[in-house]
């Protein structure tokens, strides 16, 4: 038995992995067609069931930071899970990016203590395979994309909206549209225990004149409906 997952139902070898568990419940009404719940234990909640097409698939939230994201994922692979996909919210770098838009994470720059104590290098890659899969369910299937893994959600600073200029404008350098709090400790830890990750993310926020916009519950909701079934296509077959 895990130490922290305590699972009431067999999970799905295929997961997805949303941190919020008010997320979770939600994917698991609009993806699965009698969902149990599998764990509530520590409010992690999550839930298993069968898609409309027969398909098992597991729907646990992760909650926030990499530390807590390493505790699931790895516990998950000892209940047997092979395939979990991240589907969290990211706040945008790259001015272009809006409110609700969906991003495939290619890669991830590790600036989070979690997946460097996990032996990350400066980027942390998810199985190739599960993140084509990913892109391709995705209307027009766009390209992956750098994304920066980091510990804070607010900045070091009273004042500040987001992340202190200086650190972005060196991630935007380095590539990264779009930062979070997960994907490189899963991406690092998923490639230790064996289990195929990837990361689907939408922009919930966005930092314009110094101004943290928060994208509205109704359109987040909207957000994740969507994002949640693209990444269920993904693990179909």
């Amino acid at each position: 038995m895990p130490h922290h997952l305590r699972p009431s139902t067999e999970y799905a070898q295929d997961a997805l992995l949303p941190g919020d568990p008010g997320r979770a419940l939600a994917l698991a009404q609009q993806l699965l067609s009698e969902p149990r719940m599998s764990n509530h234990a520590r409010g992690l909640w999550g839930y298993t069931g069968e898609t409309p097409d027969g398909q098992s698939l597991s729907i646990q939230s992760t909650g926030m930071g990499g530390p807590s994201a390493a505790i699931v994922l790895h516990e998950l692979a000892e209940l047997g899970v092979k395939r979990a996909i991240r589907v969290g919210t990211c706040g945008a770098l790259d001015a272009d990016l809006r409110h609700g838009a969906l991003i495939v994470a290619g890669d991830a720059l590790a600036e989070d203590g979690a997946s460097r104590a996990l032996g990350a290098g400066e980027v942390a890659e998810p199985d190739p395979d599960l993140t084509g899969r990913v892109a391709g369910a995705l209307e027009g299937a766009p390209s992956p994309v750098r994304i920066v893994t980091t510990d804070l959600f607010y900045a070091d600073r009273e004042g500040d909206a987001g992340p202190p200029r200086a650190r972005a404008e060196a991630w935007l350098r380095r590539g990264a549209v779009a930062v979070e709090m997960e994907a490189a400790t899963l991406f690092t830890l998923g490639g230790r225990l064996g289990v195929e990750t990837a990361c689907l993310l939408t922009v919930s926020d966005t930092f314009e004149a110094g101004e943290r916009r928060r994208i509205s519950d109704e359109a987040l909701a909207e957000a994740a409906a969507r994002m949640g079934a693209a990444a269920g296509r993904a693990l179909e077959g």
